[in-house]
């Protein structure tokens, strides 16, 4: 228990201002997602913008990490996008479940992308847990993809990864980044219910 208390100690003395604009604006992100809100796009272009950074200086070489949120900046500017996409007569895109070929292009990238990052980092890296820090990696950015689509399965994909992601964290002694991961974890399950429900009141409507 002790370590652990100097273990966040050590993260907060750690933590740059930088470091706390990129927290604090993740944290809105996934609010905004949760709400079903636009402003998840912008908040989490500022968000992954800034962790693509820093995550990619010297001081921390996490460039998995840094790929990985240049890709959650690239699939928040196609979703911000994708959402937006809208005339005066035409409402914007709903909530919807995934259609059989939408998962099962999910699983393919969860499963490539498994494969890819992981000879990456086994190949070019000096990760001692390249399987789990790939497998984070993957299912997160299958996650992302139904994000952008606005598809309900979206939130099972990114607890997946974030489930997977806390004890990877407090391995790696990161225990500030672990609470954010827990915090993230929760607000997904509540985000998950909130979009079924939206869900199941259109269907039901429609019969």
């Amino acid at each position: 228990m002790n370590d652990l208390y100097q273990g966040i100690l050590e993260g907060l003395h750690q933590m740059t201002w930088l470091e706390t604009i990129a927290v604090f604006f993740a944290v809105l992100s996934v609010i905004f997602q949760k709400n079903n809100n636009i402003l998840v796009y912008p908040t989490g272009i500022i968000s992954t913008g800034i962790y693509t950074y820093l995550l990619s200086m010297e001081h921390f070489k996490l460039y998995a990490d840094a790929a990985l949120n240049a890709y959650y900046l690239v699939m928040s500017v196609y979703g911000w996008i994708y959402w937006a996409k809208k005339g005066p007569e035409q409402p914007s895109t709903p909530i919807m479940r995934s259609t059989s070929r939408e998962l099962n292009t999910a699983v393919v990238i969860a499963l490539a992308g498994w494969g890819l990052f992981y000879f990456l980092l086994s190949r070019f890296s000096d990760s001692n847990v390249p399987v789990m820090d790939a497998f984070v990696s993957a299912t997160a950015c299958a996650g992302m993809w139904l994000l952008a689509k606005r598809k309900l399965e979206n939130w099972i994909l990114l607890n997946i990864s974030n489930l997977v992601a806390i004890p990877l964290l407090l391995y790696k002694h990161l225990y500030l980044t672990a609470g954010l991961t827990v915090f993230l974890f929760t607000i997904a399950i509540f985000g998950y219910l909130s979009w079924r429900k939206e869900v199941q009141q259109r269907e039901m409507s429609h019969k």
